[in-house]
């Protein structure tokens, strides 16, 4: 009886590890669970003209010589993620509230994400300007900050209404120097300037906790800047998400700007325990071989931050060709079609 329990449980044993799994030559070989997803990377652009360019009858075409439409062109070569910049009150109409709206459901609805990039200016911000929009010329650094919460919250929630949440919000472009001068200039207030991103922090966490925010210098490789900027926000208690970056660099040094910035990257997310992303990237388009390259090597160095840390790459507006605005860092060649630049997202 003994012998034949034992037969039995053997038998029952046997039977158990090949349903749990394929053997060889008795051997069990078990199945390895697949890897974890990568986390999502964003390979984006922005293409805030692309409406204004539209409405001048400027036409897009596919790398087959096909007319598309310019955002299901981007997406096609591995873009999953789309930018697009808010002005206050533009004189023509352009990247006002109603505009970006316009812009924003033709993303979603071709599921993309999406970065939005509050100027808090009805024209251009950048490291050289940081202007005021005309109607909140008068206002001190109590009234801007309210200005720049109720600005951000509106057209949050306007987006909000019509089914939008970014994934990304900017809080001011290229802030190098601060904005909304002279009040939240840096080198003259750095306290102003980080009420002033404490107010669009604030307003974006209002609408949805989930929004990521962030702080946008330009120059990329340049450590010092970075650190003089967000060790100021940091001293004077201001919260955000990601250390945003712009890399404009020629063909001659983008090798050694792109080391220099890995190097930032890393050290910001050492430094703050931030995510880093690089909203901006342009070179000019008749050198697509080498920005083919840059970009290419920028997206394996922004995904090798430490951490998993490095979210995404967009190119500045990849759309513009035949001069547009007399803009030649884009990345489209003079018969509409893209280059070979924007290969590199694939």
């Amino acid at each position: 009886m003994k012998k034949i329990l034992i037969c039995f449980l053997i038998l029952f044993i046997t039977s158990d590890c090949n349903k749990a799994g394929n053997t060889t030559g008795g051997n069990i070989i078990v199945t390895p669970p697949p890897p974890p997803p990568l986390p999502f990377f964003a390979k984006g652009a922005d293409v805030s003209w692309l409406t204004e360019m539209e409405s001048l009858g400027i036409k897009f075409y596919n790398s087959n010589g096909n007319q598309q439409d310019c955002m299901q062109i981007l997406k096609s070569l591995g873009m999953n993620s789309i930018r697009f910049r808010v002005w206050v009150n533009p004189a023509n109409g352009w990247n006002n509230t109603a505009d970006v709206v316009a812009k924003a459901v033709r993303a979603k609805n071709l599921g993309l994400k999406i970065l939005l990039d509050f100027h808090y200016s009805d024209s251009w911000a950048d490291p050289g300007k940081q202007n005021k929009p005309a109607a909140w010329a008068s206002e001190d650094i109590t009234m801007l900050q309210t200005s720049v919460y109720d600005h951000t919250l509106t057209v949050l929630n306007t987006l909000k209404a019509n089914g939008i949440t970014p994934a990304w919000v900017q809080v001011g472009n290229e802030t190098n120097d601060g904005m909304l001068w002279p009040e939240g200039r840096a080198s003259v207030n750095m306290q102003n300037f980080a009420l002033l991103v404490k107010a669009g922090y604030n307003a974006v966490k209002a609408v949805d906790a989930s929004i990521k925010v962030v702080v946008h210098i330009s120059n990329g490789y340049d450590n010092g800047l970075f650190r003089w900027i967000f060790d100021g926000l940091k001293t004077n208690g201001v919260s955000w998400d990601v250390v945003g970056m712009s890399m404009y660099p020629t063909a001659a040094n983008w090798s050694t700007l792109n080391s220099q910035c890995l190097v930032n990257m890393n050290d910001m997310v050492t430094r703050y325990n931030k995510e880093v992303m690089i909203c901006e990237v342009g070179m000019s388009w008749n050198d697509s071989t080498a920005c083919n390259s840059f970009i290419a090597d920028l997206i394996v160095k922004t995904r090798s931050v430490s951490g998993n840390k490095g979210l995404g790459v967009f190119y500045w507006e990849p759309e513009a060709y035949n001069n547009w605005q007399r803009y030649s860092l884009g990345a489209f060649d003079n018969s509409g079609k893209p280059t070979a630049a924007l290969n590199a997202f694939n």
